[in-house]
């Protein structure tokens, strides 16, 4: 991280061109997004055999469905035959098999050719080594995860332990039982940014008393600009009179019943990168996904999770809701007002890091190591 001329107090962030640049946003795609593993759908999407949805990855259409035998499976959205896009809906469902509409190959739910026109006078051409391309799949907290790469990371080591390196251990996640909560509610947000400048404003709070007023209510030591989300096992209490993290802090809903006593009242807010933030509190789980789709776009896929019986039961989640819908609305406009400014001469060499934010510099460092741009960052 570049520092030269700085009191000691400040840390310079990234320059401006890593928020504009085409070519820097195309070594993101290819050195991050399809490099590591990459959360794409919810599992209770693909609730039956043949139920898919199609996702971007980098510069990648990925077609995620579940297969006879009940595993999820992932592939390539591409034709082995011309390269059409196989499926061209997000999502829906087939009865046995996928058929391209442009010459009518077609895959069963393994992703094996089973038929096209005039293949029996074929024989040499192996219905499996062209059949779809498979990617890497895991099926963790409820939702699918891909990896695009030929030799995928360990999960373990990457998404699991950044969940670790924020709660202190796996268990801490796994008492909110994610994978069996219910979708409540989802909101999808188009935000005109950059997906670093709203991974930068998750981790901090030095904003949060500006622009969250609602938040700092429920959450008071988040008016001090605290960022609770980077001490390790520790998470934010909720204000005395608060009785639930609401919109005016009013009850909430079920309490997770697998949720410790030293979580209640608490809420911890973790990152997984490259593009997961989940929030947890003791009656619900809020879960954000980001889809990069260009250097200046990012498309964001909230879900907020609750107990089975409170959504078949129809109870109102809109309280809840509207809290953190709130909070993504005032944190998105703020990266909104911040993008323009990615380009002015003024931010060519960036911008600075207060101690309360001192943390997004090792963000920084590691967005460096993947895309091997420090040494050009040292001769600016």
């Amino acid at each position: 991280m570049t520092t030269t001329g700085l009191p000691e107090s400040l840390i310079a962030t990234l320059p401006g061109d890593h928020y504009t640049d085409p070519e820097i946003f195309r070594l993101e795609q290819e050195h991050i997004f399809e490099s590591m593993w990459f959360c794409a759908a919810r599992a209770s999407e693909l609730a039956k055999p043949g139920a898919f949805r199609t996702v971007d990855v980098g510069r990648e259409s990925i077609l995620v469905t579940r297969s006879r035998d009940g595993s999820v499976r992932a592939f390539f959205n591409v034709c082995r035959h011309r390269g059409a896009k196989l499926c061209t809906q997000e999502s829906g469902e087939v009865k046995r098999a996928f058929q391209c509409p442009y010459h009518a190959w077609t895959y069963d739910l393994s992703g094996k050719l089973v038929a096209a026109p005039n293949l029996t006078r074929m024989p040499d051409v192996g219905r499996t080594e062209f059949g779809l391309a498979s990617v890497a799949v895991r099926e963790w907290l409820g939702y699918v995860w891909v990896c695009l790469a030929e030799n995928p990371p360990s999960f373990e080591r990457s998404v699991i332990a950044d969940v670790v390196a924020r709660l202190g251990d796996v268990e801490s996640i796994e008492r909110y039982d994610v994978e069996s909560l219910e979708v409540g509610r989802r909101i999808v947000y188009d935000v005109k940014a950059n997906w670093k400048l709203i991974i930068e404003n998750f981790m901090e709070c030095y904003h949060c008393a500006t622009i969250h007023p609602e938040l700092t209510e429920v959450l008071p030591e988040f008016a001090d600009g605290y960022a609770a989300q980077y001490y390790v096992g520790h998470g934010a209490e909720f204000g005395s009179e608060v009785q639930g993290f609401t919109v005016d802090g009013s009850q909430g809903l079920d309490r997770i019943p697998t949720v410790s006593e030293e979580q209640d009242r608490r809420y911890y807010a973790i990152t997984v990168r490259p593009q997961v933030f989940i929030n947890l509190v003791p009656d619900h789980v809020i879960f954000h996904r980001m889809f990069p789709v260009a250097v200046d776009r990012t498309i964001v896929e909230c879900d907020w999770l609750y107990l089975k019986d409170v959504v078949a039961g129809g109870r109102d989640v809109s309280r809840s809701v509207e809290l953190f819908d709130r909070v993504n609305r005032q944190d998105f406009d703020a990266c909104e007002r911040c993008q323009p400014a990615m380009s002015s001469r003024l931010y060519a060499k960036g911008g600075v890091l207060v101690p309360s934010e001192h943390h997004i510099g090792e963000f920084h460092d590691w967005i460096h190591d993947r895309l091997g741009t420090r040494a050009n960052l040292a001769e600016c």
